[in-house]
């Protein structure tokens, strides 16, 4: 099958049911994405798929072909994934770190979709799980690219 990762083109050869997770990190080789839980509950694997979020440790390669997907390793080339990585170094977001590329992500997809997030919306669309608890922090982090 073939997919668009972080705007080229790949011809890969997996079952159509492999997690996007293993063809990112395995058959592509970009280890930004993470491995957390698999049943798409931390979100450490997300990636962005036609602009929004999506688990990729459960979804099917299959169902993505002629989807523009986007991970961790291309985020800062949009001005929107700059200005949220800018604003996790600069709320000194991450602790061990496991989670970000994940929660980035997230935080990218909200505030290209939306700008200026309430509070609310924030604590809706970051439904990624930290087990740091740094989950003041990304919201102060949000709220900083938001504003930037």
């Amino acid at each position: 099958m073939q997919l668009t990762v972080n705007g080229s083109s790949h011809d890969v050869e997996v079952e159509p049911d492999t997690p996007l997770l293993w063809v990112i990190r395995e058959e592509l080789g970009l280890t930004g994405t993470k491995y957390g839980c698999g049943v798409a509950q931390c979100g450490a694997c997300t990636v962005l798929v036609d602009g929004s979020p999506r688990r990729s440790c459960i979804t099917p390669a299959s169902t993505v072909e002629g989807a523009d997907i986007r991970t961790i390793e291309t985020v800062e080339e949009t001005e929107t994934g700059r200005r949220v990585v800018e604003a996790w170094v600069a709320n000194q977001v991450p602790q061990c770190g496991y989670c970000q590329s994940g929660q980035v992500m997230a935080a990218t997809a909200l505030l290209t979709n939306n700008p200026n997030p309430t509070d609310e919306e924030i604590g809706s669309a970051m439904t990624n799980l930290c087990r740091c608890g740094t989950y003041n922090k990304i919201r102060a982090a949000v709220r900083t690219a938001a504003e930037a």
